[in-house]
């Protein structure tokens, strides 16, 4: 019985911080962004936008495809949670008025939570075929103004329908994997930002890609040659380059530039103008490749790379279905990317301070243009709002 990925969607929100303005205001090269980390722009969540109503945004598409009661779970990663005690994807739970009968739990490990949920979803499966699970990964990138990680912000969600015989991918049994506790990224319970020594988490993120490789290849007897193409953590587009070359040295690979270029570039495509959106860009790397390739793809086998800081490390594969291309989504990827409206550094800076830590009371302006917004919160309950019935 083959189990994976029937269906994948992502979402991001309607602004976006172009780099080119971002460099101006800050008296910088705009090439230090547009080439040294490979980004053009990063989406800008209003605060009326959360890791909910990005998830719901994500979710609905697929929602509407099926009987919303044939959903069994919902595994929600993120490092962006709402509440320290209830999920969030309670939250979601209600606003896509799914079953009762349904279970709820979140996920956290950094920008690594959404493969672990991804995988938890696929032992489900294996075990009852029954199930129909909903695996959300989502997240809202922010850093201290100022800092050196201001520049890769970003926010996105992925929603995946993981069931038996998936029409996109099937996931293959065996994967590698690797822990060690670090400190190259963390954010304490009092802070809404996170903490990082950027040059100390890329040789973690490397080190740990050959680790959880070489684990990998001992537990599953798959080489390198047998891989068409390859999907990272992107943190920034550039360290895909780094980490495929990382690898392709390990192995002792000799390719030539455009068979690197045809087996990593276009899941670059979407997280260059989407920005960090951390256990979601994984996977929006993915739907960025599905929707970019210039070549038909059933059949290829996937490496995937997930990586979460602090840390935990995975490389896993899975193979592409006949007629994968009919349940792509991508005309709705690219419309809500090139309808984003364009910030000036001021109006990012009134989004980024208006934030909802520690409030017990609070109505937002409706920036959302959504069918999901957050409108506020009384007495420290948060109230979402939905512009879409069941069907």
């Amino acid at each position: 019985m083959k189990v994976g990925i029937d269906l994948i969607h992502f979402a991001t929100s309607d602004y976006a911080l172009g780099l080119d303005t971002f460099a101006e205001e800050k008296g910088t090269d705009v090439n230090k962004y547009h080439i040294g980390i490979g980004q053009e722009q990063m989406s800008i969540a209003p605060p009326d936008e959360d890791i909910v109503t990005l998830s719901a945004k994500a979710a609905a598409p697929i929602i509407n495809q099926i009987d919303r009661n044939d959903i069994t779970a919902v595994l929600f990663a993120t490092e962006s949670g709402v509440d320290q005690s209830k999920s969030a994807g309670a939250f979601l739970h209600g606003l896509l008025k799914l079953s009762n009968r349904c279970r709820v739990v979140e996920f956290k490990h950094a920008c690594y939570a959404g493969t672990a949920a991804l995988q938890m979803a696929t032992t489900m499966v294996k075990a009852n075929p029954k199930e129909t699970i909903l695996v959300i990964a989502a997240d809202i990138a922010k850093y201290d103004v100022d800092s050196s990680g201001e520049a890769t912000q970003g926010c996105g969600a992925v929603a995946m329908l993981v069931k038996a015989e998936p029409r996109i991918l099937a996931i293959e049994p065996g994967s590698g994997y690797y822990t060690d506790d670090v400190m190259d990224f963390w954010r304490p319970n009092k802070r809404t930002t996170a903490l990082v020594d950027g040059k100390y988490s890329t040789k973690v993120y490397l080190n740990s890609l050959k680790q959880a490789w070489e684990h990998f290849v001992e537990e599953t007897g798959r080489h390198f040659e047998d891989f068409d193409a390859f999907c990272y953590h992107i943190p920034f587009s550039r360290m895909t380059e780094k980490a495929h070359k990382t690898l392709v040295k390990k192995v002792g690979a000799k390719l030539t530039p455009e068979t690197f270029r045809e087996q990593t570039a276009p899941g670059q495509i979407y997280n260059r103008v989407v920005g960090n959106s951390y256990s979601a860009s994984l996977f929006i790397g993915f739907c960025s490749f599905l929707d970019n390739a210039i070549q038909d793809l059933t059949g290829k086998r996937f490496g995937f790379f997930s990586y979460g800081s602090g840390c935990v490390a995975e490389f896993f594969s899975g193979i592409i279905q006949p007629g994968y291309q009919q349940h792509l989504m991508t005309e709705s990827h690219r419309q809500q990317i090139e309808s984003r409206q364009p910030l000036d550094y001021q109006q990012y800076l009134a989004f980024y301070h208006q934030t909802d830590s520690d409030v017990e009371n609070i109505t937002f302006p409706h920036n959302n243009k959504g069918p999901f917004r957050l409108a506020g919160i009384e007495n420290h309950i948060r109230r979402y709002e939905s512009d879409i019935q069941p069907a």
